[in-house]
């Protein structure tokens, strides 16, 4: 069951600090580009919402009538394809949006991977705001530039990198898009599973967990836990990564 509240722990009630002085998420999301006056306007349309690990956001084919922005947590997104085979594109964490480049009807399903909050507007409202709020409209703009910048990356990461580059890439990339979960240089939290690792770099888990143990015999990497491992030789990995290993 999908609960309505006011914001998290980790980011004040909008309706008792309008100023969200306390929200965590706030210097990472478009909302950071805000003076505090349309900070209130961004209030008054804002909902916050709580989900529950596997709880979705959208689904693939909804009417996309609500934009997201992610507080705290972090979600995959993904497709499936008509053979139920299933192609993450993207995993967000806070102060990442969802929404943004949808038409009338969502194309992608998106899912909360671990406890997650998020903020969610009313597509029509936010609009409107956008429209007369030009430093919002100005934030999401270099936010589209983001995303596109992202999708070439995912595009060059699938057509032409090996098994081993891709995964290189993937750890070596994560730690920069999760800016609440702050960890010692070389580690790397992973809140996705195996499986959900080879849908996003379109591999098998075995390949996955055959390149993991690759590195991890080569000293290259160090399994911490499940979900944690600490890279050892970062220019090793790197070197990797751009295919020079």
């Amino acid at each position: 069951m999908l609960e309505l509240q006011t914001l998290p722990s980790s980011c004040a009630s909008r309706r008792s600090d309008p100023t969200c002085a306390r929200c965590d998420a706030r210097p990472h999301s478009v909302c950071g580009a805000l003076s505090p006056e349309n900070l209130l306007k961004l209030d008054a349309v804002a909902e916050g919402m709580t989900y529950a690990p596997g709880q979705t956001l959208v689904h693939e084919g909804d009417a996309a009538d609500h934009l997201f922005n992610v507080t705290s947590g972090s979600v995959r997104v993904y497709k499936l394809l008509a053979d139920g085979r299933r192609q993450i594109t993207g995993f967000l964490f806070a102060g990442d949006f969802l929404g943004l480049a949808a038409g009338d009807r969502h194309a992608f399903t998106a899912e909360a991977i671990e406890p997650s909050t998020a903020c969610r507007f009313r597509r029509g409202e936010y609009q409107a705001l956008v429209r007369e709020t030009p430093d919002l409209e100005r934030a999401l703009f270099a936010r589209a530039r983001h995303e596109l910048a992202a999708a070439q990356n995912q595009m060059l990461l699938l057509g032409r990198k090996t098994a081993q580059e891709r995964i290189a890439s993937f750890l070596l990339d994560l730690p920069s898009h999760d800016p609440l979960r702050e960890a010692p240089d070389g580690h790397v939290r992973l809140p996705m599973t195996r499986t959900e690792i080879a849908d996003y770099l379109g591999l098998t888990i075995e390949t996955v967990s055959r390149v993991l143990t690759k590195l991890k015999t080569a000293g290259v990497v160090r399994l911490l836990a499940l979900n944690e491992l600490r890279i050892e030789r970062p220019e090793r990995l790197r070197a990797i990564a751009e295919g020079e290993a």
